[in-house]
């Protein structure tokens, strides 16, 4: 009897480790191949769930039924294993469309952006804009009006000329008109459908979206315009980090000697350049969807050079599929439009009622000498020469 126990016992030592590696390489056969409580707990906590024993069970024609059995006549693919095909879009689907998306029935990754867009881009959206605007005005009543502080001379110096306030006012005008139509697409459903309802806001979100699709083509003219004009003017040297370690002269009674663009407008150029361009290109694929792919295309690269792993980040998904693409440059139309609208805000506060003076120079193109010579010392003394030279050459 002892001997039987003690065989016993050596033959359950023998297959513990057999059973165990049977779980491990089958953690669902419990559950007929379906998810388990961790895979339901993981995906509760946001966790990365395995779901490939879900993507493989789509329908087998080789172990179908014979044509005689019950179910013989459905093949090898039930309701399930049809409708999970359909999701992970490997469901053979024929359309007459030829469309890129035509095919994709399920867009199982749409979830990630619908809950982004509708919770965090409006709430730190609505933060960022909001806040800017708090600063802004909390500024101005600390600091007040920037002031000309010299004796104004009553004599003006031409700024900009007739080409290049068109410039500026038709880049400033479709901005505007872009961000307000833009806003209304973004917030409209939260904000405006509450208020008005929704066949209000239907006809509304009907004219803002054909507004904002050809008010476009304006911003980028005028993008264009800009940067071939003012280029030169902002490229950075030595001048300009004098200007920025003394802010400008904002919190003081000096102000630090720039050129034609000091500092800080040039960092409101190239904010708007390069937000700008971004966000016309994106704007872009959006107009024309499927056909200019911004983010495969740079997933792509980033992996290949390995840039996510230098933060200890998985490779970036690829391929993405044409809705991904969509979604993603939605997403960054959106974000990139709200930065650089939260700049704007700045940029009209200082042009307007911020500083003294510096509306002059985009609305009649002349400023009064004593602005010039606080603000743009430098530039002054250059134009000065310039006559001079122009006034011994005639």
């Amino acid at each position: 009897m002892l001997r039987f126990f003690a065989v016993f016992a050596l033959v359950c030592g023998l297959l513990t480790p057999a059973l165990a590696q049977e779980a491990t390489v089958n953690p669902r056969a419990e559950t007929g191949g379906a998810q388990t409580l961790d895979d339901i707990m993981r995906r509760q906590a946001q966790q990365k769930v395995d779901d490939t024993f879900r993507r493989s069970e789509t329908g087998d024609p080789e172990a179908a039924a014979p044509i005689t059995a019950p179910l013989g006549t459905r093949g090898g693919q039930s309701d399930p294993d049809l409708w999970r095909a359909l999701r992970y879009d490997t469901a053979d689907v024929t359309t007459q469309s030829r469309g890129p998306a035509a095919t994709t029935l399920i867009q199982d990754g749409g979830m990630w952006w619908l809950k982004f867009r509708e919770g965090p881009l409006l709430i730190y959206g609505a933060a960022l804009l909001g806040g800017t605007l708090v600063l802004l005005a909390l500024f101005y009543l600390i600091r007040g009006r920037i002031r000309i502080e010299g004796a104004k001379t009553g004599q003006t110096i031409t700024r900009f000329s007739g080409v290049e306030r068109f410039g500026h006012w038709l880049l400033a005008s479709s901005f505007l008109i872009l961000g307000v139509t833009g806003l209304i697409s973004l917030f409209g459903r939260k904000v405006l459908i509450p208020a008005f309802g929704h066949d209000a806001f239907s006809t509304l979100a009907i004219g803002t979206k054909w507004v904002h699709n050809n008010v476009s083509w304006a911003f980028i003219v005028a993008l264009v315009i800009i940067f071939v004009f003012w280029v030169v003017h902002n490229l950075p040297d030595r001048t300009d980090l004098n200007w920025l370690a003394k802010g400008g002269g904002i919190f003081g009674s000096s102000h630090p000697p720039a050129k034609k663009f000091n500092a800080g407008q040039k960092l409101i150029f190239w904010s708007v350049i390069v937000l700008g361009g971004s966000i016309s290109a994106s704007g872009i694929s959006l107009l024309f969807p499927f056909d200019f792919n911004m983010f495969g295309p740079t997933f792509h690269a980033l992996n290949e050079w390995g840039v996510p792993g230098w933060v200890g980040l998985d490779p970036l998904h690829y391929p993405l599929s044409p809705q991904e693409e969509m979604q993603y440059t939605q997403l960054w139309h959106a974000i990139v439009s709200l930065v650089l609208t939260a700049i704007i805000f700045a940029h009209i506060y200082i042009g307007s009622i911020g500083m003294e003076g510096a509306f002059d120079a985009m609305g009649s193109g002349d400023v009064e000498e004593q602005w010039a010579r606080e603000h743009h010392s430098l530039w002054v003394e250059e134009v000065q020469e310039a006559e001079l030279r122009h006034g011994r050459e005639t």
